[in-house]
């Protein structure tokens, strides 16, 4: 069985969503001591959107997913694990919270291929 060393939480967001997005990150920032990432307000990797990262220990998987389901504010939220296998993690080891938008297959294959060589 395969288990994750952590998650990344992608918190999606469009100029118009931008400061539900900040407010949202900076909740998980102070009540969980998650350390954002850059604000992306163009797609970035596989995102199709503009994205926040934050990295996530796995013992904190429940108490976010409890508070981003009522704090998520209507915004897409991607929750993935982080297993080493880049492919599953972001197309099987998925958890989303309101829309599920494509991600950029062609870019995870070519990041896949990339490390493999």
């Amino acid at each position: 069985m395969t288990k994750p060393d952590g998650y990344h939480v992608h918190v999606y967001f469009t100029s118009q969503s931008k400061p539900a997005a900040k407010t949202v990150v900076s909740g998980l920032a102070d009540n969980f001591n998650l350390k954002p990432g850059s604000f992306h307000d163009k797609p970035v990797g596989p995102h199709p959107v503009g994205s926040c990262l934050l990295v996530m220990p796995v013992d904190l998987l429940g108490p976010v997913i409890n508070w981003l389901t009522v704090n998520r504010q209507g915004l897409t939220i991607l929750i993935h694990a982080e297993t080493g296998d880049v492919m599953k993690d972001h197309t099987e080891h998925t958890i989303w919270m309101g829309s599920m938008p494509e991600l950029d297959m062609d870019f995870l294959t070519k990041f896949v291929a990339e490390r493999a060589s």
